[in-house]
């Protein structure tokens, strides 16, 4: 069997050209969706916890993200319980990267 291999701690959507700032989005929706997975909850109580209502929170679990901020992405994550980091590195010649990476 051939074909593309994706390279270790990276997502098909780092791949395929999106947008840095879309795949951010991505990334954080993906990482809310499976923590209410994890949790065992339904949207509806999903949603009775964060601070958007059912109807975005089905168009966040759906991909459709253009009328959400990254911020509120970020609330959302907060009110489940998790921590959100933000690092800058050091300058480096040519233009940085965005990077969204888990921690157990």
């Amino acid at each position: 069997m051939s074909g593309h291999v994706t390279k270790s701690g990276t997502s098909v959507l780092d791949e395929i050209g999106l947008d840095p700032a879309y795949i951010v989005k991505a990334k954080l929706a993906q990482r809310i969706a499976r923590s209410i997975s994890e949790m065992g909850l339904s949207q509806r109580d999903a949603a009775d916890m964060l601070p958007i209502t059912q109807p975005k929170l089905s168009l966040l679990t759906r991909g459709k993200l253009d009328d959400i901020s990254q911020a509120k992405l970020e609330e959302c994550l907060q009110a489940l319980g998790h921590d959100i980091e933000i690092t800058i590195r050091a300058r480096r010649s040519g233009a940085g990267k965005v990077l969204v990476r888990e921690v157990a």
